[in-house]
């Protein structure tokens, strides 16, 4: 009798969850879509991104090309799912880089001294001060244009913000009782910032960086659409995008579909966020939010 009611107790809270957060559920469902998509876009289409047809050119969604084709005939439902890995690895790439820097940049500061502390916070402070976009269009005028340094453009801008929120983290808690005592035993500092001060001071920065996904995925679009991130042919969403915006009033489907993509995956990732965020912080009871 113990798997069967394990069994219905699990089928139980799973259609309670259901009921109560149908719309943690539903972001959940797309974004796991989205990044299976990404991992195995195989599963999802059996065309291929860059194959063309000079004979269906511009056609509407049909049963044969659901999202229709583009200017060149090629599958447009195909460049929407390969151009979910192009999309994810932007925006996970920006953020993975933004949270090395900015936590080393942060424990320096914290556990430095006063002097690298002021330098670095400055120079947080100058970089915080510019607008995104324009300091991202900056790194990229120096740089070049193109996909990677696209990524690195928008880690330099996202990396102060992790930067100033671990300097915070890592001055409370070294300060907490638990590190004096083990700075009391004799314990070796890299030991006590490793063991006890990185791991505290990442779980705010693991909620931020969850959210700030959608955000780094969003600007890396946004330069693909300007001409400074990925470059067509290559089936990302802002470069489709950009690419279909000479054909809208002929051809609305090759800018509407990369277009919701880039809306669907942000706003799934802004609600899975939220949820870990709640679940974190220890308020995401009964009574959550949908």
């Amino acid at each position: 009798m113990t798997q069967p009611t394990s069994l219905l107790r699990h089928q139980v809270a799973r259609s309670a969850l259901l009921r109560q957060r149908p719309g943690q559920v539903i972001a959940a469902v797309v974004l796991s879509m989205i990044v299976l998509a990404a991992i195995v876009p195989g599963l999802f289409t059996d065309g291929l991104p860059y194959e063309a047809d000079p004979l269906a050119t511009l056609q509407p969604p049909s049963l044969t090309h659901p999202f229709g084709t583009d200017a060149n005939g090629r599958d447009v439902f195909t460049r929407v799912v390969y151009g979910a890995r192009h999309s994810l690895l932007a925006g996970l790439g920006a953020v993975a880089l933004a949270v090395t820097v900015g936590t080393l940049l942060g424990l320096i500061a914290g556990l430095g001294g006063r002097i690298a502390d002021e330098i670095i916070m400055r120079l947080v402070d100058v970089t915080m001060s510019l607008p995104n976009l324009l300091l991202a269009m900056l790194v990229l005028t120096l740089a070049g244009p193109g996909a990677l340094n696209s990524i690195y453009a928008i880690a330099i801008y996202i990396a102060p913000g992790y930067a100033r929120l671990v300097r915070v983290q890592t001055m409370v808690i070294r300060r907490s009782e638990y590190v004096q005592a083990a700075t009391a035993l004799g314990l070796r500092r890299a030991r006590v910032v490793l063991a006890h001060i990185v791991p505290n001071a990442f779980v705010p920065l693991l909620v931020l960086a969850t959210i700030e996904v959608g955000t780094a995925l969003v600007a890396a679009a946004s330069l693909s659409f300007l001409g400074l991130g990925a470059r067509p042919p290559a089936p990302e969403w802002g470069a489709m995008l950009a690419a279909g915006r000479d054909y809208f009033s002929v051809a609305w489907w090759t800018a509407v579909f990369p277009g919701l993509a880039i809306t669907f995956t942000v706003l799934a990732i802004t609600v899975v966020g939220g949820a870990l965020q709640r679940r974190l912080e220890g308020l995401d009871g009964p009574e959550g939010g949908n």
